[in-house]
């Protein structure tokens, strides 16, 4: 599925706020997350432990910014060689794989190049174009489990950390789409 962020204004303090409020409805509804983060570098996991009470959600996430790190954590190495490390399906093998590692409900996977063009993996990398997977599962099974694949572009950011913060809030949005 893809969608088109360019132009988006993102505010720090209303993405903050949103991950609140998405902590809680995850604690109220009794449902786990973890994550492998690549181009967010565990922003998403961060906003999510800022509420009180996540420990009880976030069962635990990886920061795989090198393609060695997402093969040691469960991503096919022939995902990457075939569809370069910026794709719907790294990502999708990044949320599941997560997922599955940790047994929660939700695992979310985040690829893709912030402001510059990544010097190890130049002919893939485009900046503003990140992938993002979220794989939900109603127990801690494969039984079930289903992948949601998003693109997003993002426009350019004044910061590192507001295009973190853009691809958490494009992730959130989805998310909590998804959960209805």
């Amino acid at each position: 599925m893809a969608g088109a962020a360019t132009g988006k204004v993102y505010d720090e303090a209303r993405i903050r706020a949103e991950y609140a409020d998405l902590t809680r409805l995850l604690i109220a509804r009794g449902l786990q997350i973890t994550t492998m983060e690549s181009a967010t570098s565990g922003q998403i996991a961060s906003l999510i432990t800022d509420t009180e009470g996540a420990s009880a959600v976030l069962k635990g996430a990886y920061v795989t910014y090198c393609n060695e790190a997402k093969v040691k954590n469960g991503v096919p190495a022939e995902v990457i060689a075939t569809h370069t490390v910026y794709s719907l399906q790294t990502a999708e093998a990044m949320a599941t794989a997560c997922r599955r590692s940790y047994q929660a409900n939700i695992g979310i996977g985040v690829t893709g190049t912030m402001g510059n063009v990544d010097p190890a993996n130049a002919a893939a990398s485009e900046p503003g174009n990140v992938y993002f997977a979220i794989c939900l599962s109603g127990d801690a099974t494969q039984a079930g489990e289903k992948v949601h694949s998003f693109h997003v572009q993002i426009a350019p950011q004044p910061t590192r950390l507001m295009y973190k913060l853009a691809v958490a809030k494009e992730v959130r949005d989805r998310l909590v789409d998804l959960l209805g």
